[in-house]
């Protein structure tokens, strides 16, 4: 049986509803706008904007699951707000899986996670993904956008290989604000302190790579993880995500200032 069968005509007009205004939103805030592939019809959208005396590079990328809907409608409202700082280079995926989201499931219409993928990439979305990717200057800092079903409240992974200057701390303080932090000592299987986990080992050993170590691995030296829990209304989860997004961007521009080694001197 055909997967893409089972994917409502009216769910799909939704989520290119959400793509087109994406688009617009970009376009309105001085984004260049690039459909880099297209999945059942539906652009897989990157938004890039360069500022020539930009020292920062950052990257967010959301909706890779689509039973995760508050991230992309949270870079959509950071988008209409114009809040991207004009004196930083972006680089933007705001809706990763237009299949999962309209099936309103964690994997795609091919029912793949397309955030184990990254390896040896088998789904159309990621191989675009990874193609567009390779086309980009290196990132500074990357943000992935999620949430998570059984979590008791926002936490994150931080992957830092070169110990730089840790946002981790100052996005949850700034989380708390809004709602609560899942400050269990064991994640999703994994040690965590105060709502942070910290991944031990190569991943480059992992025999199925999310995006983030991928990203790490091939892009970035500095990323995060962010998981709101999906427990709380959407307007919570969105006011969460923004708070995240908005104090390490800030975090990361004070320490490109006083220091902070840039990305586009990674040679990975």
């Amino acid at each position: 049986m055909n997967q893409t069968n089972t994917v409502k005509e009216s769910s799909l007009g939704e989520v290119s509803d959400l793509v087109a205004k994406l688009a617009d939103a970009g376009r309105s805030a001085g984004f260049q706008v690039e459909n880099f592939g297209d999945i059942l019809g539906v652009p897989l959208l990157a938004l890039t904007r360069r500022a020539p005396e930009a020292s920062l590079h950052l990257y967010l990328s959301a909706g890779i699951h689509g039973d995760e809907p508050a991230p992309p409608v949270a870079l959509l409202q950071l988008l209409e707000q114009r809040w991207f700082d004009h004196g930083c280079n972006w680089s933007i995926c705001p809706l990763l899986n237009p299949g999962g989201r309209a099936r309103r499931t964690r994997e795609n219409h091919e029912r793949r996670d397309l955030n184990r993928d990254y390896r040896a990439p088998q789904s159309a979305e990621i191989k675009a993904h990874t193609a567009w990717l390779l086309r980009q200057p290196p990132f500074d800092l990357a943000l992935c956008l999620h949430e998570d079903w059984e979590a008791r409240g926002f936490y994150l992974y931080e992957l830092n290989p070169d110990r730089r200057p840790s946002l981790a701390e100052p996005i949850v303080a700034a989380v708390a604000g809004v709602c609560p932090i899942d400050r269990s000592a064991l994640i999703d299987g994994r040690p965590a302190v105060g709502g942070i986990i910290r991944p031990d080992g190569d991943p480059a050993k992992r025999e199925l790579w999310p995006e983030a170590i991928y990203l790490q691995l091939n892009h970035t030296r500095l990323s995060y993880t962010l998981e709101t829990p999906s427990a709380l209304s959407m307007a919570q989860r969105i006011d969460a995500t923004t708070a995240a997004v908005r104090t390490a961007w800030r975090c990361a521009a004070k320490n490109t200032v006083s220091g902070f080694p840039p990305g586009r001197d990674f040679v990975p």
